[in-house]
């Protein structure tokens, strides 16, 4: 179902049922093994330095709460510049790996978690509202826990994007069933102002997901299976004959495809075609706007 105003569409499983809660306890979810992780590691820094300006206009202290906090490496992040920063997650293995590494991340879903009104400076829900059926339902939550004045943070795959016009159904963004609202960016402004806030800026020049968005697009073009290169990274490849073709495909292609796929994406950022988009916004004090 695609909404004729922006172009954002939502996907509606046959059986009118949320995806079970294991999608998200295993394959492409899974941390990467050990080696590979520790190897990662200076990328994923790279990609939470980035994603810290967005929260740079907020005061030191400011109370923040992540929306889907995942382990709570960017909660940690956060505190560790100054923030009074916490986080709810509603996967069970994410919430324990959080709770290991010493960040406030409570095991709860938008629904079932609670807050006081009016007591947030700031929520960031960074690709998480793209999993939900009714991202208005919970931004309207969001809201209520935000006083007057204070910032939301939303970041989600843009499917007005130049990689997903080259991916089309092979998009590397496109995980159905685990994503059900394919945001565009126009969609994530109206989105934001209907539920009463005032975008300051969004932005589509990106280190986390963009790049590997395009490149992982590109490759999937070539293979018959999707997602080779990240799902070998994650231990998700599982048993098939066209694992070992789909592999030296990705052997091969990987690395020639990394700079077509950075000059891709970065030109797509700057034309404002983003693979993912990130909006900056205020909540207003009284009505929508």
């Amino acid at each position: 179902m695609r909404c004729a105003a922006c172009g954002t569409a939502r996907t509606v499983l046959p059986s009118g049922e949320p995806p079970p809660e294991a999608l998200y306890e295993s394959g492409t979810y899974l941390t990467p093994r050990p080696a590979l992780d520790r190897a990662i590691e200076p990328l994923r820094a790279l990609a939470e330095r980035d994603k810290l300006r967005f929260a740079r206009d907020l005061p030191p202290g400011a109370r923040i709460l992540e929306v889907g906090a995942g382990d709570g490496r960017f909660v940690a992040r956060l505190r560790a510049v100054g923030f009074d920063a916490s986080g709810i997650e509603p996967s069970p293995r994410a919430a324990e790996a959080a709770r290991a590494r010493g960040a406030p991340v409570a095991k709860a879903s938008l629904e079932n978690a609670s807050f006081e009104h009016g007591s947030l400076d700031a929520a960031i829900a960074w690709h998480s509202l793209e999993h939900l059926d009714d991202p208005r339902t919970a931004v309207e939550r969001i809201r209520s826990w935000l006083h007057p004045g204070a910032t939301i943070v939303v970041a989600c795959p843009n499917l007005a994007s130049l990689q997903a016009r080259i991916g089309g159904d092979r998009w590397f963004h496109q995980d159905v069933p685990r994503h059900r609202t394919h945001f565009t960016a126009a969609g994530v402004r109206l989105l934001l102002e209907g539920a009463g806030f005032r975008v300051r800026r969004m932005s589509h020049l990106l280190v986390e997901q963009n790049q590997l968005g395009m490149w992982q697009t590109l490759i999937n073009r070539l293979t018959r299976g999707r997602d080779i290169g990240f799902r070998a990274l994650k231990r998700d490849l599982g048993p098939g004959s066209r694992r070992a073709s789909d592999l030296l495909i990705t052997a091969v292609a990987g690395p020639v495809a990394i700079p077509v796929a950075v000059a891709l994406e970065v030109g797509a950022g700057l034309a404002r075609r983003g693979g993912t988009v990130v909006a900056v916004a205020t909540r207003s004090a009284t009505g929508n706007r």
